[in-house]
This record gives C-alpha cells, structure tokens and sequence, in this order.
C-alpha cells in the first residue's frame, strides 16, 4: 500500500501526468516466438491503436503482420512458412497510434543449433475436448504451462498450470490433459496452443494446430427386453450434444417399430439414459434391435445392434400355489 501511494504522488507532481498515465496503461507484457509461429499479450486501453509484429533476420524484416486491436489480451499469429537459414532472430511487437510508433518490444531467439532440452515434448493435440499434452525430462525438472484457446488470431481464453514437476525418461512420458472451460460453436474454427515454460534454465517451447469445433457423443451401455430398449449416451465434446436416438425393431428382415427420441443436451464427460417401451409385449421370438445415436444434422454419430430373444412367459396357477 505504501509504496502504491508514493508512486501516485510522483505522477501528481508529474506535468501531464494523465498524458503519461495513459501511455502507460499501453503496454506489451509478455512477447515469445518462435520460426513458426507468435504470441504476445498486451495490456490497456486499445482504442485506436495497431500492432505491428516483424519477424527480423540479419536485419532485414521477413515477414511482417498487422491488426487493429479491439482490446487488451493475448495475440497469435502463425507465420508464413520458409527456407529459415540457421541463426539468430528478432521478433519486434509494436503498437502504432496515429501513424506513430509509441511502444516496442522485441524477443529474440536462435534457429538451427543443438541445446541441452530440459524436457521434451513427445505429442500434442487439441480438439473439441480440450488440449493432450505427452511430455518427458531426461531429468525431474518443474514448468509452468500456458493453455491458449484461439479464434483467429485472438486468444479467446488463456490459464496457467503452475510449477508442473516433471520426471521420469524419454521413454515414459508424462500424460497432461486439459479439459476446454468455454462451450464451443459447433463448425467453428479454433487453434489449440500450449506453451511450456522451464524458468531455471529459460527455456520455453510452443505448440499448435487448429481444429473444426464438432459436437460428438458416443453410446456406452444398451439394454433391450420384451417390454422395451434403453441406451446411455455419454457426451465428448465441448460443444452441446442435441441429437436423438432412434430405436428400430424387426424381425426376420421386417420393420415391426421405430422408435425416435431427443438425447437430453450433453457436454464432455456428461451421460444419459434415454428409454422407451414397445406397443406391447413382443410374441416369443428372436428379433434384432438397431440403436442409432444421430447428430443434430441428422448424421450418424454411434450405433449398437444387439438381439432380442423373447420367452414364453410361464404364468403360475395361482389355486396350486396356494395349496402348496
């Protein structure tokens, strides 16, 4: 608290205190590249203001990104693949208000040379579930990990997993997986990013792909009889499940039922049961049912075919039994 109140009575005693103040609240807080690709988190009040990203070699800019900003938050930008000679490179953010440069901030880091790797990233995906990370340390070390959630090249979500010890060897890879929190659009386009930090021996490693947000469920347990059929549908995607199962009975190649019922609406990891019931009993037989799970689309997402064989059913003597 003190040393809050020192530091505003030294803006106070500043002329055009506010003027600073302002620029102050625009700020690049954390910048980090790599050949493929950039993110950078920037802070304030955006209105107005461009930033521009070059990705710098020997000098002479390679490639170079603009966008208008719409707020604070984390950027990312992939960039262009090339013959990327080995070296070192500079990756400059910069924010531009009125045709003039008023922040820059650079990051630089080496292509094509051999470094001890603290850890190792085995395998990465994302999808609609969430981020699946395999990583390995040829000895224990401690990361903190970033998972990003992008839409274009604004990061729409982003946390931190802190002080992750990992252990083990190259051989046996450490399972990290991360459930998205957001509910996605289904047929939305979205990156999936993770960036894993080592801070004692300054090491960072990113991550990326883009995935097609679709909504998916799966059907994990049936159970069918005389009088009816149940199935359970179990949710595995981020974007809401509102399909439907449909239920077809038959008998020797001849439809004798079909039944259509709406699934409750799903996300990842939820699970219902869905019944129904016949018109009646069915006769002793064998007959086969078909449970289809579809999509709101109306496409097939699951199904399960399974055999019903229906007994006689023995009705006791209710006068015998008595005398027993």
């Amino acid at each position: 608290m003190r040393i809050c109140a020192i530091w505003l009575l030294a803006v106070l005693a500043i002329p055009g205190a506010s003027g600073a103040r302002n620029a102050q609240l625009q700020e690049i807080r954390d910048l980090f590249s790599s050949i493929d690709s950039t993110d950078v988190t920037i802070y304030g009040n955006m209105n107005g203001v461009d930033l521009q990203l070059d990705l710098i070699f020997g000098g002479v800019v390679l490639q170079t990104r603009n966008m208008t900003l719409d707020g604070p938050g984390t950027r990312i930008i992939r960039w262009s693949p090339f013959q990327a000679e080995k070296g070192n490179y500079d990756v400059c953010a910069s924010f531009w208000k009125n045709g003039s440069r008023t922040t820059k901030k650079c990051y630089s880091f080496y292509y094509g040379g051999v470094e001890p790797v603290r850890f190792d990233v085995r395998d990465f995906r994302a999808d609609s579930r969430g981020m699946h990370l395999a990583i390995s340390a040829r000895d224990p070390t401690i990361v903190d990990i970033y998972y990003m959630l992008a839409v274009g090249s604004k990061a729409v979500y982003v946390t931190r997993e802190e002080a992750v010890p990992i252990s083990g060897s190259y051989a046996s890879a450490v399972q990290r997986d991360y459930a998205w929190k957001q509910i996605l659009e289904d047929g939305q386009e979205y990156a999936g990013r993770v960036k894993i930090v080592e801070l004692n021996h300054n090491q960072t490693r990113a991550f990326m792909n883009s995935f097609v947000a679709k909504e998916d469920a799966k059907i994990t347990e049936t159970y069918q009889d005389e009088t009816g059929a149940s199935a359970t549908v179990f949710g595995n995607s981020r974007v809401p499940f509102e399909g439907y199962l449909r239920f077809e009975l038959s008998q020797n190649g001849k439809m004798l039922n079909i039944t259509e019922k709406k699934t409750p609406v799903l996300l990842t990891d939820d699970d219902e049961t869905v019944e129904i019931s016949w018109n009646k009993t069915l006769q002793p037989g064998i007959y086969q049912l078909r449970t289809i799970l579809h999509g709101q689309d109306g496409s097939i997402i699951d199904l399960e075919e399974n055999v019903i064989e229906a007994k006689p059913i023995i009705r006791s003597n209710a006068t015998d039994a008595a005398k027993k």
